[in-house]
């Protein structure tokens, strides 16, 4: 696989593995029915260091996830010092909940808020950030203590969200291990995407992308699909 760094130098190892990676994630994705050209992977950075990020924008992969506040501005000041460019061009998703007090160091980088679950979240995007573009989250389990907004709440959060001048891009979800559940969790926000008038459903991870893509996914989240194993940590499903 012929792979190049963002500067045009050859690549390393690392992102030679990443783009026969993304080969086979495409692949998935074709081999379910989706438009490899439609379906947007966002490569899910957490747990990995910013090497990851380098390596996979040297795939052409730009949109890059991350859940928590620090190692989103720690891989932007790296990539930042490394004097490429590289830290301008990336698209940020942030993927966990939105805390308030986090916002405002946040909203300068972020291109797309995945984890709005609440209309309080919202106004602080908003405040610091007037038009951004959000999807919000919805519970697919119905599980407590997982992060979200219940199904019954979803259209209102939308609806408020909305009233903020926000872009409310689609929804996201996160679906139950089991395979049976995860279908019909999918199948059911693309029901109400399609009932909302948004346009982008953001669902499947590196496990259930199959399904997700099945169901009609526009977005999919993939970290372990593209990077491996996380070093020094429990797997997990991102």
């Amino acid at each position: 696989v012929a792979v190049v760094t963002h500067q045009g130098a050859p690549a390393s190892p690392s992102a030679v593995t990443v783009a026969q990676r993304l080969a086979d994630l495409r692949a998935r994705i074709a081999a379910s029915g989706g438009d490899v050209d439609a379906v947007r992977i966002v490569a899910v950075t957490k747990g990995f260091p910013a090497s990851a990020v380098a390596d996979a924008a040297g795939v052409g992969l730009l949109d890059v996830g991350e859940n928590y506040a620090r190692p989103l501005l720690d891989k932007i000041a790296a990539l930042g010092a490394a004097g490429d460019g590289l830290a301008a061009d990336v698209r940020w998703h942030f993927l966990g909940a939105v805390q308030r007090n986090k916002v405002a160091r946040l909203a300068p980088h972020v291109a797309l808020w995945q984890g709005v679950d609440r209309v309080a979240a919202g106004e602080e995007i908003a405040r610091r950030a007037p038009g951004a573009t959000v999807l919000v989250q919805v519970n697919l389990t119905g599980e407590p203590g997982r992060n979200g907004c219940s199904w019954v709440d979803a259209p209102a959060t939308v609806d408020a969200l909305r009233r903020l001048d926000l872009d409310v891009a689609g929804l996201m979800g996160v679906a139950s291990r089991h395979r049976t559940e995860a279908a019909a969790q999918f199948a059911r926000l693309r029901e109400l995407r399609d009932a909302l008038g948004v346009r982008e459903l953001s669902i499947g991870m590196t496990d259930d992308l199959d399904l997700a893509v099945a169901a009609g996914a526009t977005m999919v989240r993939a970290g372990r699909a593209l990077f491996g194993a996380r070093p020094g940590a429990a797997e997990v499903r991102r």
